[in-house]
Formats: structure tokens, C-alpha cells, sequence
């Protein structure tokens, strides 16, 4: 038997962790070597998968060199102390304007960075949740019941807010064929209780977007036969970056008048690292005040409005860094050649004689949805499921949500990573792994139990 190294031998050849169980439940006794820990970390990961593969994400997973540099040079100053770092502030209000801008803004207006579009949503909630029990209190009705209404294709978001902060979710139910809501699906739920109306400009579940014009015009109409000033939010999470560059005459922003906050995340097609978001208002006023905190830090007077409270700079920077770097002809360039893979990679599919592409003719995402035409013995699942063990892609499949949870959809993100020759591996392992799923009658069923399932985020 042999004898384990000594421990000099660790200290000089490195790796005095591959013989011994690496910490997972006890706060370890002693370190190791700064090398050693980076190894371990590093070696941990290389289980993961390749991010450059996972086509389930919206979140940016490359940035340039230059970017990771401002990133990380960054990464130990807190973007909270506006005080101490005032440049940073600036930074996050030309990002603040310039969103405003791109979205069409009226005039002067304002906003916050966030975490992501998750907070960005929470703050723009809680803005409707504030502004309708001040309208409500002026018009002396009762302000017990607040609702909110949406559609079955938001992000879980929407849920949670309503459940942490005691508001009625009314959810207009999705159907087979139809994944998206207009007004005509909306106008039942709208009454004076209602804080607002949110709208989807991009869903995770097919990249399209709610009939935001259509909404807008609904609640134009309320206002103007009830006397009910219901605002418009739209939930850009993923579409505030595409839209405005792939779609520029396409009316789904603050060229509409009841769109009173938008959120954005930068960190999907905005393309910076997570986590950056952004909440925009249309005008001062369409923020509550009330949820504007004055407060003296160590000696400073600042206002902030956030849910979260330190946090680092670098993405803020990152995002202000791809601004300058690309502006609208460089997002517009990215945005189209993601588009021009993602429609080449809808042909090569529709060519199989196996897949129906869902809404590929409308405004979309840059993405490819996609389901079996016909009854095979493998599902959307086992396409996913052996996507992944044979080739190392992460296309996820899913089932949509209420009242269409029986129609099973396959989507391929096509993000900026992703390149003519990745189109064309893909579309052959998609080929491939449909032949190899109908020689074998499909997956077993211990590989379909380890299939993760979602749409993504």
C-alpha cells in the first residue's frame, strides 16, 4: 500500500486536495495554498456544462476582453456610496438617460439600476401598487383590495410580487395556438382596483410580445368611458434590447401613452455579465415618492430606491462600457446577425419534415421555437435529453403554462456566441439525435427522470 504524500510534498507539487474529501457541510479547519483553492474551484466547474452550449439562458455569457477588464477593476467598489463614488452615480444616470432615450421617453425622466429585471419589477410594482392607493384615496374608495393583471407567458416574478406584497394576481390564462394575450383577453379583469396592467415584450416561453398597441388602446378607452387611469407596464427583461434595433417602427414603448415604466435587463441582450437591470419611468411623477428613501450614511445625505443595498459597480460600468463601445449601429449589427442564424437555423429545421416552428413570420427574439409535427416514439424531452449526453447542448424543452400545458415546445437561443458553424453542428446533432431516438424507441426512462425542464431565464 502505498503511503500518502507528505505534506511537503503538497506545498511543492500543489493539488493537496485530490486525495481527500473537499469541504461540503463543515466550516473547514484550516485553508490551503491560494493556488490549491483555485484549482479546487475550477475543477469543481469543469463538471458544469459549457455555457457557450446552453441555449436554454438569456443571460450573457461573453463580453470582450476590454469589458472584463472594466469588470474587473471594479468589481471592489460598492455602487451604494454615491458619496464616495460620484463618477459611478453619473455613470448609472447616463445609463438611465440614454434607456430613456432608446425608449422613446417624452422628456425628462427617471429610473434605477438593479440587480436585475427581477428587482426592476418588484420597484415598478410596488410604484403602480403606491400610485393607484393615492388615486384611490382622492377619489375616497376603499384601497383593500388591489389586483394586477397579466398574462399566463410572465416570468414567476409577476406571481411573486403579488404574493409578497398582498395583491390580487389576475392571470389571463394562455391557449393552444395562441401564447400571448391582447385586449380582448384583458378587458374582463380591469376595474378600479386594478394597479395596472403588465405586458410582455419578448417571453421566455417564445420570444414574442403581448399586443402591446392593442393594450394600450384598451386602456385608453377605459380612461375615456370609465374615468379609470389604469397604466401600461412592460416587462422588456429580454426585448428592450432587440426591439429597438431589429424593430425600430414597432410601437410597444413611450411612444404609447399608457406605457408608464419599463424594465430592461442588461444582462441578457443588453450583453453584460448578471446582474444588471434597469427600471425606467416615463416621466418623474410616474414614481411614488413615498418609496424614495432620504438617508444619512456615514455622514452623507443620499436618496436611493432600491430593494437591495450594496452591491458591486462593475456591471453598471460594464453596461455604460457597451453603450459607448457599440451604440445603436453596433447593437443593431449584433442583433441582426443573431437574427439571420436564428432564421437559418428555423430553415434547416423546417426542412427535417419533423418540426413545426412556432410564430417564426412575427416580430420574435432572436431564438428558434420549435415541437414535433407528429406523434413519434421519442418526444420533445428525449430530443433535449439526448441533445445534451451525446453532444453537450442544453436546449431545453418544456411544457407552456395554463390553459396550453399540453402543448410541448422545444427553443434555441441564438445568442452572439453562437456562429454560422454552430448553426450548422446544431441543426446536424438535432438530426442526429432524432435518428438516434428512433433506432433505440426513444429514452429510457432513467434518462428522462434526470431531463431538467423549464423555459429558461
Amino acid at each position: 500500500m502505498s503511503t500518502p504524500p507528505r505534506d511537503a510534498d503538497a506545498a511543492l507539487f500543489g493539488n493537496s486536495f485530490a486525495i481527500e474529501e473537499v469541504p461540503t457541510r463543515e466550516f473547514p479547519e484550516n485553508g490551503m495554498t491560494a493556488v490549491d483553492a483555485m484549482r479546487l474551484v475550477g475543477e469543481d466547474l469543469a463538471l458544469e456544462g459549457d455555457p457557450a452550449r446552453n441555449l436554454a439562458t438569456f443571460v450573457t455569457t461573453w463580453m470582450e476582453p476590454e469589458a472584463q477588464r472594466v469588470i474587473a477593476e471594479n468589481l471592489h467598489r460598492n455602487f451604494i456610496d454615491h458619496a464616495e463614488y460620484p463618477r459611478t452615480a453619473e455613470i448609472e444616470q447616463r445609463c438611465i438617460r440614454m434607456l430613456a432615450d432608446l425608449f422613446h421617453a417624452p422628456g425628462e425622466t427617471t429610473g434605477a439600476r438593479t440587480q436585475g429585471s427581477s428587482e426592476a419589477i418588484m420597484l415598478g410594482a410596488l410604484s403602480l401598487k403606491w400610485k393607484w392607493r393615492k388615486r384611490r384615496e382622492a377619489a375616497g374608495g376603499s384601497t383593500s383590495s388591489p389586483n394586477l393583471v397579466f398574462g399566463g407567458d410572465v416570468h414567476v416574478v409577476w406571481e411573486k410580487f403579488c404574493r409578497y406584497f398582498d395583491v390580487e394576481p389576475r392571470i389571463v390564462p394562455l391557449k393552444k395556438g395562441k401564447y400571448t394575450i391582447g385586449p380582448e383577453d384583458v378587458a374582463p379583469h380591469v376595474d378600479e382596483d386594478t394597479i395596472g396592467v403588465a405586458a410582455v415584450l419578448g417571453t421566455t416561453f417564445t420570444g414574442h410580445k403581448d399586443d402591446i398597441v392593442g393594450l394600450n388602446d384598451l386602456l385608453l378607452r377605459i380612461k375615456a368611458e370609465r374615468g379609470l387611469d389604469v397604466p401600461l407596464h412592460v416587462d422588456a427583461a429580454s426585448g428592450g434590447f432587440v426591439w429597438p434595433f431589429l424593430y425600430p417602427d414597432s410601437a410597444w414603448d413611450f411612444r404609447l401613452e399608457q406605457v408608464r415604466s419599463i424594465n430592461v435587463s442588461g444582462h441578457k441582450f443588453g450583453l453584460v455579465y448578471p446582474g444588471i437591470g434597469w427600471l425606467i419611468f416615463r416621466e418623474r411623477s410616474d414614481l411614488a415618492p413615498d418609496l424614495v428613501f432620504t438617508e444619512n450614511y456615514l455622514g452623507k445625505t443620499d436618496a436611493t430606491f432600491t430593494l437591495n443595498f450594496s452591491t458591486g459597480s462593475a456591471m453598471v460600468l460594464a453596461q455604460y462600457y457597451n453603450f459607448v463601445r457599440y451604440g445603436r449601429a453596433g447593437y443593431t449589427y449584433i442583433m441582426r446577425n443573431m437574427q439571420l442564424n436564428a432564421r437559418l437555423l428555423a430553415e434547416k429545421l423546417r426542412a427535417m419534415g419533423r418540426f413545426e416552428l412556432i410564430g417564426a413570420g412575427d416580430e420574435q427574439l432572436p431564438l428558434v421555437a420549435f415541437r414535433l409535427t407528429d406523434k413519434e416514439v421519442y418526444d420533445e424531452f428525449d430530443i433535449a435529453w439526448q441533445l445534451s449526453a451525446e453532444r453537450g447542448w442544453m436546449v431545453p424543452a418544456y411544457t407552456l403554462p395554463p390553459d396550453a400545458q399540453s402543448v410541448t415546445i422545444m427553443r434555441a437561443l441564438v445568442k452572439q456566441t453562437m456562429s454560422r458553424e454552430h448553426v450548422d453542428t446544431l441543426a446536424r446533432d438535432i438530426e442526429e439525435a432524432c435518428a438516434t431516438l428512433a433506432k433505440k424507441g426513444g429514452a429510457h426512462e432513467t434518462e428522462r427522470r434526470q431531463v431538467v425542464t423549464g423555459s429558461g431565464h
